[in-house]
């Protein structure tokens, strides 16, 4: 067929790619903004954690009749030292107090970076933690 006329048949097909790299692309940045967002949100709470232990400790030394071997909590100013921890540390949070132990719970709101491109704007993170007054041997 030298010189011949050359005669293509209609593509039905056209934009089907485009479809699927904008899906491709979509599904990339969703597991990004997983691995991201994700990375944070576990980072905030292991944080969040922390600082609750740490305030119930700074509450759980606040101990009364410690000479007799059966220390127990003053629950007021255990109650008072642990706000007054998480004041001066701009924590967020609740105090509990018994004789036997305090109970911290604090919480947090924390902003997604890329997941908010797909409706989820942020998320509230709360964690838990008690310490409690013991002796050695």
């Amino acid at each position: 067929m030298e010189g011949g006329l050359v005669v293509q048949r209609p593509i039905e097909d056209r934009g089907s790619i485009t479809a699927f790299v904008v899906m491709l692309v979509m599904t990339f940045v969703a597991c990004a903004g997983l691995a991201v967002d994700g990375g944070r949100l576990v980072a905030a709470k292991v944080q969040l954690a922390d600082q609750a232990e740490n305030t119930a400790r700074a509450g759980a030394q606040e101990i009364m009749a410690l000479r007799t071997g059966d220390p127990k909590v003053d629950v007021d100013r255990a109650i008072t030292t642990a706000e007054d921890f998480m004041a001066w540390h701009q924590i967020r949070g609740e105090v509990s107090a018994t004789p036997s132990e305090v109970t911290v719970t604090t919480t947090r709101v924390v902003s997604m970076s890329i997941l908010v491109l797909f409706g989820i704007g942020s998320r509230l993170i709360t964690a838990q933690r008690s310490a409690r007054p013991v002796t050695s041997p």
